[in-house]
């Protein structure tokens, strides 16, 4: 009867034989749903090929020329040059030996920071074609690309390893 009340054991779960769990066949024949929503995961910026691929590239540089690369990607604020800065000091002791590379997407700005020892290797006109091919390939949408790209060139600006 329409209005009566429904008792049921809250232990039981009653599943409808024909929609399964969570459907019910209303009185007028129509078929209630209820689903469970779930929020979607946001989603990463790389794919894990990508990731395999920068990962790569930072190594092989690193190990070739005896620099320690590092990429940082993320907002850098309104004073992009002196937070990229900051985040080039945060490597701490071996800050002298390292280059970080900083993009802002948001801003759409890319540093490039050299330590005081990686800059004897390193040119500043390096730095900047390292930058203007990392931008064509941002323009295209291969953000990972122009990274690995940059990482490259700048790992043959400064050559090998010293040995000592």
């Amino acid at each position: 009867m329409a209005g009566d009340l429904v008792r049921h054991d809250p232990d039981v779960l009653v599943e409808d034989p024909e929609h399964g769990y969570g459907a019910v066949r209303t009185i007028s024949g129509r078929v209630s749903v209820a689903k469970q929503y779930r929020t979607a995961a946001p989603g990463l910026p790389f794919s894990t090929v990508a990731l395999t691929r920068l990962d790569e590239a930072l190594t092989l540089s690193s190990r070739a020329t005896g620099i320690g690369f590092s990429v940082y990607l993320g907002d850098l604020g309104a004073d992009t040059r002196a937070r990229a800065e900051e985040l080039h000091a945060a490597i701490g002791a071996h800050s002298a030996d390292s280059v970080l590379i900083a993009v802002s997407p948001g801003k759409r700005r890319v540093e490039i920071v050299t330590g005081t020892e990686s800059a004897r290797r390193i040119t500043d006109r390096g730095c900047n074609l390292a930058v203007m091919s990392m931008v064509a390939s941002f323009k295209e949408g291969d953000l990972v690309g122009g990274l690995v790209s940059a990482l490259r060139m700048l790992a043959d600006q400064a050559g090998h390893a010293p040995k000592h």
